[in-house]
């Protein structure tokens, strides 16, 4: 079966340095036989969670299609920056109304069983965002997730490319390509027996369709996504 992967930034910053190194991971689990959507922010648009808002108004449309998104596919792909030691406001934003229950999903944890994630960073400093790393591991454990050992930490990530995304350092591009496919691997041997409707094509997908109320990805050449 082909694995489908969910890939998301914690940053919505125009260039942003674990937008790109989210983009070398991804090329990995392309390469592993996977297909990969990548999520933008700007189609996601969320309130800040507030119980009182949800009881007045509802699970919004967006965040509807979130739990959508999310029910699609096999596996997380994330990177994340490292803001005062934690990870990204916007990123737990998400995964909090993600969380919320519905009318498919009453625990509101259906959407993240038997899932499994991995997780990547970038920071300008030396230490790469791995306080982010574990921070975000702690929450995605606690919505049911498996996350995988593999990792990768890009420290002085403002000086690590040498054009957008391409890593200097041929041996970390590597590495880091290496967590997409060793995501894929670990999504295959953890998945169900697969449905015929669930095979698709290989190659990545642009989630921004799905935001709305079209409900079909569209499917480009990862050179092209990326």
């Amino acid at each position: 079966m082909q694995i489908k992967i969910l890939a998301l930034c914690g940053s919505s910053r125009r260039d942003s340095l674990n937008q790109q190194l989210l983009d070398i991971a991804s090329l990995g689990a392309v390469d592993a036989g996977a297909q990969v959507s990548l999520i933008r922010w700007l189609d996601f648009p969320l309130p800040i969670y507030d119980g009182d808002w949800e009881a007045e108004h509802g699970l919004s449309e967006r965040a509807r299609a979130l739990k959508a998104l999310l029910a699609q596919h096999h596996a997380l792909l994330i990177a994340t920056p490292e803001y005062n030691g934690g990870y990204p406001a916007l990123l737990k934003n998400a995964l909090d109304w993600a969380s919320r229950p519905s009318e498919s999903d009453p625990t509101g944890l259906e959407v993240f069983a038997g899932k499994v994630a991995a997780v990547v960073s970038a920071s300008p400093g030396v230490l790469g965002g791995m306080r982010a790393q574990i921070a975000l591991q702690i929450s995605l454990n606690k919505l049911g997730l498996l996350v995988i050992p593999n990792s990768f930490a890009l420290g002085l990530a403002h000086q690590a490319f040498d054009e957008p995304r391409r890593l200097r350092d041929g041996n970390a591009d590597q590495n880091v390509r290496g967590v997409g496919a060793a995501l894929v691997r670990t999504a295959i041997a953890l998945a169900p027996t697969p449905k015929r409707s669930e095979l698709g094509d290989r190659g990545v997908a642009d989630s921004g369709a799905l935001a709305g109320k079209s409900a079909m990805p569209v499917h480009l050449n990862i050179r092209s996504a990326l």
